[in-house]
């Protein structure tokens, strides 16, 4: 059972990776438009938004 698991959660994480890399990539956009604005707060939540994602993809990259 333990290894049905585990194979599992290992599964779920390999599908998570492209949805993971497309919110990664809408985020760059979101940056770079706000950084073509001067919008400073916008940068800041979206560089906060980009560690998160960062975090979740090294994360289900090393399941």
């Amino acid at each position: 059972m333990k290894y049905v698991m585990e194979a599992l959660r290992k599964k779920e994480a390999q599908e998570k990776l492209p949805v993971i890399r497309m919110e990664i990539d809408y985020e760059l956009v979101t940056l770079h438009d706000a950084m073509q604005a001067h919008d400073h707060v916008e940068i800041i939540k979206t560089k906060e938004r980009l560690k998160q994602l960062h975090r979740q993809l090294v994360e289900a990259e090393t399941n």
